[in-house]
């Protein structure tokens, strides 16, 4: 039943068919309509007004009558008052336009949704109050434009809203399709969007919702974009979609709003004092089994929160290699057995996978079943997989890398067929079909600790042509798997090659890769990448140049490598499901872009757990996939055919450190560790974390400091807790604190101190709890009688530049309290190739000293490449206390810098370079004052620098400084004009070494501003023996003695009109610097004051002096050093 209620504004609008059976409900009072669930309809309208609105009162109250709720329909504004609106559940705005409410009715509607009241809007209602912000969030957006009427898609992303529950996932209807001014998405939950590809106009792009709802102020919201035409209210599915939206803002039937708004979601960290964890697994009792890739099998107790060490293998880490992969078995619950995939130390070259038992709550390692052997080398770097993945049936699926040298395949196809390369080439693992690399491989294990293949395996019933355990073949790097249980796909990401761009003579640009199949199959590698571009027949005549032959036939790829032992004609390769380059992607655009790249297989998730912080079911048979360079989470949703729906964000306001793994536990929740943001492993923000949804009161999360958490007894340790939080605002926080795992509760303070006067490890155990009864747990180990050693990197100098193929030599220099004799045997120096955000480990050396033998080349020449180099030492502990490590790290350089690899910039934009000699990218739009940074830089052995540079106008100068735009001068060089932005030039300037690492600024600057683009900078190159040459050990131990002074190298040097003298005193001591000319008189004391402990700078003007060779004396407590410095005019 539709009822009127008066003033009725533009009556005669109606049809008389709409009107004439209704107009004795025209004067019924409020107070006399007696049904509970009462809608009211309101489409005044201030501005265009649609001829539909009649049609639509009609068709929403016959949608009243056929379900139980009534209907009134007004255009009389003064309903919008306490007394007259509390009779309505919910409000529906139709087609409404422009300003329709005066300020006190608009304080009515907001008392009637904050006292729980419902919103409808439809079409226009996105047209409405813009200068009402409040109203504008309780739409969710405002319009913006829209195309001509026409037929378009609607991907249907929430299946089990009441709005959408009855909707096809690809929903073809014809309406006005509204353009937004903001996209809403994150501050409402987004139903369905449109597919702008499917008709003309659009203006939103990959992302454009059309219909949300959310939760606000205490009410319900709810929006459509459909309902411009009156065909609309005649479409059966369009009327359901109305009605469930309807009933949902009256609360007449449930929906969960919340499910892709990021703020209903939080991160809940569970342990973060892991190293280097790399996998996960989660028994059905909650309990969080991971690895961590020095060979620790660690379980964090959810009862507890507590994490504990439960067993510790034996593994070589060097290159990928490690403890890399677990699985609980199936029936873990009842046996106890746990799969590990681990690299085990020793002269064997080979992979393992594992079955162990748990005896005791321990690793049982003599209970060790090897299960499968896979023979890998070790000689060179890189491509391990590990990943370990059980089905429903008990078979086992096992991701196994290519083991293949990419470094001398300038990012392209390593194919290199050459006699003692076998290592670098792919052809001999992930297309040889009697080898288990570049593969995933499924095995059903047996209870014997043997296994058996299944009979649909790649060549189960071919077995001359490949081995049986082959499931999938022809991948690189298939670091991490998924399996939908309901569909029987596997999922999985495969990590591409390096190289920037495509190129005629070697292939396609280097692409990361999802795949997904049933049935296994051929995935090309390493012939055919993406969706089967493929690679050229490159012919290796050294290690870096060659001759190249004709394209792979993707369809029919030939295995004629020396290096195969398999089959020569190899199944057709199948094209990878999803797939994306460098930077953003064409094909797939929902996946951003960022410069690095690595694929990641998530979960795919299916609603199984009553628990409150369980993903709602509108995850339901999505697919989540991550990016572990980019930090971020999606999930992919499915039409009904189970094809590519949508990509959206997933968490996208929650901050990730390299999400390396991710398991949905027992309670819904995805369980993910987190790799951290360094380069060279043992990050302090590795942590494994909880994800959850956030429905009611959440609990807090326990944040622990102690300082120091190790030294000599007694030892005073400072607890604060005061970084504690609870994500519930207005909630206080009470503190337990058990420092020494007695059981007994310490302090309850959130910040103390407390004094070990015992040697031994203790766990300092913090719990918080709020107000609600929630809590949570942290702890740290605290090594009372052994003090961390200090681990320093002598040589070479944090940002030292490197040459590709250069012996560098290394130093490592280390004190411990306790050790009085360094044992160099203990050391480990790990070498890696940085390429963007990651890094690709190299040899190990377990020395103090050493050549690191660099490799010739990795990726593309203008890729962004360098050398990673940490330090780690392990001391021998104390009397009754464990062994600690300290570690040190620093980056290398390359000569070569392409200006576009800044680590910061002001002003400058990319584009593509059209320098004959190549380069990738130059920055260009260069003004006066805009700038580069290179960071970390030491220019020890570095004499002079060459810009690549171009101008069409009349150049400039760069000005390189130190540690900021202003920062200390180290030189100038000036920018000619060379007749057009792409016609390069090279320019010099003579630098010297300032001492230490430093921010290189790299300020472009013109005379006077005239607001005219500068110049192009394509790369700098940095010339000088560089690393090569180290102090001698006896010189660097000697530094290491207390001295008088230090006296730096002046900079610049040499200098043309000032230079800037450093020097180093270890104590307050009287100090005079004097300047000296080549015949040794003295031309002018610069100083000759106290000075207090620290290091001092000091600016000379040198314009008053002649040009020449000229020395600088530095003399304090009897004693002189000096160096020279040259001054040019």
């Amino acid at each position: 039943m539709i009822q009127f209620l008066f003033p009725l504004r533009h009556l005669f609008s109606y049809a008389c068919a709409v009107l004439s059976p209704l107009l004795s409900l025209l004067t019924t009072p409020l107070s006399a309509l007696d049904s509970a669930d009462e809608i009211l309809v309101f489409s005044y309208t201030a501005g265009f007004r649609h001829d539909s609105i009649p049609a639509a009162v009609s068709a929403i109250g016959g949608l009243g009558d056929a379900h139980g709720f009534v209907v009134h329909a007004t255009e009389d504004r003064s309903v919008f008052n306490d007394e007259a609106l509390a009779h309505y559940r919910a409000i529906v705005f139709l087609n409404t336009t422009g300003d329709i409410l005066d300020p006190d009715q608009e304080a009515a509607f907001e008392r009637f949704i904050q006292r729980g009241g419902g919103f409808v809007g439809i079409h226009a209602a996105a047209d409405t109050e813009y200068e009402w912000t409040w109203y504008g969030r309780l739409v969710g957006a405002y319009f913006d434009s829209h195309p001509h009427i026409q037929t378009a898609e609607i991907r249907v992303i929430d299946t089990v809203h009441p709005s959408t529950t009855m909707l096809p996932k690809r929903w073809l209807r014809t309406d006005e399709w509204y353009n937004y001014r903001m996209n809403p998405r994150g501050r409402v939950h987004v139903l369905a969007v449109l597919d702008e590809a499917s008709y003309e106009g659009g203006n939103q792009g990959i992302d454009h919702p059309i219909a949300w709802c959310h939760a606000y102020e205490g009410g319900r919201s709810w929006y459509t974009g459909g309902g411009h035409t009156a065909e609309s209210y005649a479409e059966d599915l369009f009327l359901q979609h109305l009605l469930g939206g309807i009933q949902y803002a009256a609360g007449l039937a449930d929906g969960d709003c919340g499910a892709s708004m990021d703020s209903n979601y939080e991160k809940v960290i569970l342990d973060d004092s892991t190293q280097n964890p790399i996998a996960l697994d989660i028994a059905a009792d909650g309990r969080v089994f991971f690895v961590e890739r020095g060979g620790a099998l660690k379980v964090h107790q959810p009862n507890s929160g507590l994490t504990e060490v439960v067993g510790r293998l034996s593994v070589t880490t060097e290159f990928e290699d490690g403890l890399l992969g677990i699985a609980l078995a199936p029936e873990f619950n009842k046996s106890d057995h746990i799969y590990l995939f681990y690299s085990p130390a020793g002269p064997e070259a080979v992979q393992r996978v594992s079955r162990f038992t748990l005896r005791d709550g321990q690793l049982d390692l003599s209970s060790e079943r090897i299960v499968l052997r896979i023979p890998t080398q070790r000689d060179e770097c890189c491509h391990s997989g590990g990943a370990l993945l059980f089905d429903e049936t008990g078979a086992l699926y096992i991701s196994v890398g290519d083991n293949t040298n990419p470094f001398a395949s300038d990012g392209y196809t390593p194919i290199d067929e050459r006699a003692g390369r076998a290592d670098w080439d792919a052809q001999r693992t992930s297309s040889n079909t009697r080898d288990l690399r570049g593969k995933i491989l499924r095995i059903i294990p047996q209870a014997d600790g043997s296994y058996r293949t299944p009979d649909d395996n790649l060549f189960s019933q071919r077995p001359g042509d490949g081995l049986p355990e082959i499931f999938v073949m022809g991948v690189r790097n298939p670091f991490r798997m998924a399996l939908d249980t309901q569909r029987g796909w596997l999922y999985w990401g495969d990590v591409g090659p390096d190289a920037s761009s495509a190129s005629a003579q070697r292939g396609p640009e280097g692409l990361d890769e999802w795949n997904r199949t049933r049935t296994g199959g051929h995935f090309g590698w390493p012939y055919c990448i993406g969706d089967n571009r493929p690679y050229v027949d490159f012919l290796f005549t050294t290690d870096e140049d060659g001759t190249s032959g004709a394209p792979f036939n993707c369809g029919a790829p030939t295995n004629d490598s020396p290096n195969n032992t398999g089959l020569q004609n190899l199944p057709p390769a199948q094209p990878a499901w999803i797939w994306y380059p460098y930077g953003g992607s064409d094909d797939f655009p929902a996946l951003g872009a960022a410069e690095g790249r690595t694929a990641m297989a998530g979960p795919v998730y299916y609603h199984q757990s009553t628990s409150p912080t369980a993903l709602p079911p509108y995850f339901d048979g999505s697919f989540i996939l991550y990016e572990w360079v980019r930090n971020w989470l999606r999930v992919a949703h499915f039409d009904d055919a189970g094809n590519l729906l949508q990509i959206d964000p997933l968490f996208s306001t929650i901050e990730f450190q390299r999400p390396i793994d991710m398991k949905v536990g027992p309670d819904g929740a995805l369980y993910m560790i987190e790799w951290g943001t360094g380069f060279w492993g043992d990050n302090p923000d590795a942590q494994l974390v909880r994800l959850q949804y956030a429905r009611g009161m959440r609990p807090p999360t326990a944040r622990l400091e102690a300082t120091p958490t190790d030294g000599s007894v007694p030892l005073t340790v400072a607890f604060d807790a005061r970084d504690s939080y609870d994500p519930d605002p207005g909630s206080r926080l009470s503190y337990a604190w058990d420092i020494d795992s007695d059981g007994t509760v310490d302090s309850r303070s959130s910040l103390f101190t407390h004094t070990y006067s015992q040697p031994g490890n203790y766990t300092a155990t913090l719990t918080v709890t709020d107000e609600s009864g929630e809590q949570s747990s942290t702890q740290l180990g605290i090594s009372a009688g052994n003090t961390r050693p200090n681990v320093q990197l002598a040589w070479p100098p944090d940002g030292g530049i490197f040459d590709w193929g250069d012996a560098i030599p290394f130093r490592v220099e280390i004190t411990d309290a306790e050790d009085a004799v360094i044992d160099c045997d203990r050391v480990r120096v790990q070498a890696f190739v940085g390429h963007d955000d990651h890094n690709h480990p190299q040899e190990q050396y377990e020395r103090c000293q050493g050549m690191i033998e660099t490799i010739a080349g990795h990726g593309s020449k203008a890729d962004d490449l360098f050398y990673v180099v940490e330090a780690l030492y392990e001391d021998r502990g104390a009397d009754g206390v464990k062994p600690l490590s300290g570690s040190a790290g620093i980056v290398l350089q390359p000569r070569r810098k392409e200006a576009e690899h800044y680590t910061q910039q002001q002003g400058v934009q990319l584009e593509d370079t059209g320098d004959a000699q190549g380069g990738g990218k130059n920055i260009g739009w260069i003004e006066h004052s805009d700038y580069i940074v290179f960071n970390p830089i030491s220019l020890a052995g570095i004499d002079s620098l060459t810009f690549r540079v171009a101008s069409a106008n009349a150049g400039g100068f760069i000005d390189v400084r130190l540690n900021g735009a202003e920062g200390p001068f180290i030189g100038r060089v000036r920018v000619p004009s060379t007749g057009a932005w792409q016609q390069y030039t090279n320019v010099g300037l003579p630098v010297s070494d300032p001492g230490g690492t430093h921010a290189l600024f790299f300020v472009f600057t013109r005379a006077t501003n005239d607001n005219q683009s500068l110049f192009n900078v394509n790369w700098i190159d940095f010339h000088g023996p560089g690393l090569q040459t180290a102090p001698s050990t006896s010189v660097a131990r000697a530094a290491e003695q207390p001295q008088p002074f230090t006296l730096h190298p002046a900079y610049p040097n040499p200098s043309n009109g000032s230079v800037v003298f450093s020097f180093q005193v270890p104590h307050q001591m009287h100090v005079r610097l004097d300047v000296y000319n080549a015949l040794g008189q003295l031309v002018r004391r610069v100083l000759e004051d106290p000075y207090l402990p620290g290091t001092h700078r000091v600016l000379f003007d040198t314009s008053a002096l002649a040009s020449g060779l000229y020395f600088y004396r530095l003399t304090a407590q009897g004693q002189s050093m000096s160096r020279r410095i040259a001054i040019l005019k």
